[in-house]
């Protein structure tokens, strides 16, 4: 069987001097389109109708390179995620102490208001704590002796009275609050005048006023200190009534009253220098610290006021 050449190799010029034409044919090309830009209208029509091949031709690397950028975007957002939550809760926090902050400020300049209305030495103190006696309604200053305090001394707020100190120490004082089972006060009804004593009732945090039947008392009155006592001043706010019950069979109506003042909405009072007279307790027991207050029987209908002690 007999091979022969394909038919374009027999006959015409030869392949050497092929190639040589036509690459004469293209460097003429490319001279021409470089000095006459003929040839930019193909190439755009060319260009038009490769790009979709193009975008097929590089569909798999840019799956590739899209994967790879979404899981480095989810670890990316979820650290931005987890920077945004702590931020949030340090912002929150920041906030809270801010109104904190706001609150305590203003009751400060309150206290300082109140200053200088009483006409009083005074010495603000910070309450640091209760006292763990749980059937005592008591707290404990970081002012002590060596800050002027001393026993039978009052504590205000800027709202009114809270409470009297009954122990001293150099750096801190330990402070009988009104509604303490053992506090008495004299007070005098700021509508008409009409004087009486409140007691503390102990954990339920009001006081109980005694008056005779039929005493012009209304509820909501204000209950304001005397000042016969010699140990408040007059005129500082004590309590309000809050309900009054009137029953025939009782010698005295029991008043139930709401402390103005309160420690549980403020951490700052004052303490009224004020100099007191404190009796010495019996030989036998110096040791126990001592307070002064007033002792009024509770069967008459005029308070009768004389020197009581009263075990912290």
């Amino acid at each position: 069987m007999e091979y022969s050449p394909p038919p374009l190799f027999k006959q015409g010029a030869s392949a050497r001097v092929k190639v040589v034409f036509f690459s004469m044919v293209a460097i003429m090309i490319l001279v021409i389109d470089a000095r006459l830009q003929t040839l930019n209208l193909v190439r755009q029509i060319m260009g038009s109708a490769l790009y979709p091949l193009q975008m097929v031709a590089l569909m798999p690397r840019d799956i590739i390179i899209g994967a790879g950028d979404y899981f480095s975007q989810v670890t990316t957002l979820e650290k931005e995620n987890e920077a945004l939550r702590h931020a949030q809760v340090l912002a929150a926090m920041t906030i809270q102490q801010g109104q904190q902050l706001l609150s305590e400020n203003n009751r400060l300049r309150q206290l300082l208001a109140t200053t200088a209305r009483v006409q009083v030495k005074s010495v603000m103190g910070e309450i640091l704590y209760d006292a763990r006696d749980a059937f005592t309604r008591r707290i404990i200053l970081n002012r002590g002796m060596q800050h002027g305090v001393s026993l039978g001394q009052p504590v205000i707020d800027d709202l009114g009275v809270v409470g009297q100190v009954t122990r001293v120490f150099p750096m801190t004082s330990e402070v009988t609050l009104l509604t303490d089972k053992d506090q008495v006060i004299p007070v005098q009804v700021a509508r008409n005048g009409l004087r009486s004593v409140v007691y503390g009732r102990g954990q339920n945090s009001n006081l109980e006023l005694r008056m005779p039947p039929n005493a012009d008392i209304k509820a909501d009155d204000l209950l304001v200190t005397s000042g016969i006592d010699g140990v408040y001043p007059p005129g500082l706010s004590v309590a309000r009534v809050m309900q009054v019950e009137n029953k025939s069979s009782n010698t005295f109506e029991r008043i139930a009253c709401v402390p103005v003042a309160g420690t549980d909405r403020h951490k700052h009072v004052l303490i009224l220098l004020a100099e007191t007279h404190i009796q010495p307790r019996p030989a036998d027991d110096d040791t126990q610290p001592k307070k002064i207050n007033r002792k009024v029987t509770r069967d008459s209908a005029e308070p009768v006021v004389k020197p009581r002690e009263v075990a912290p």
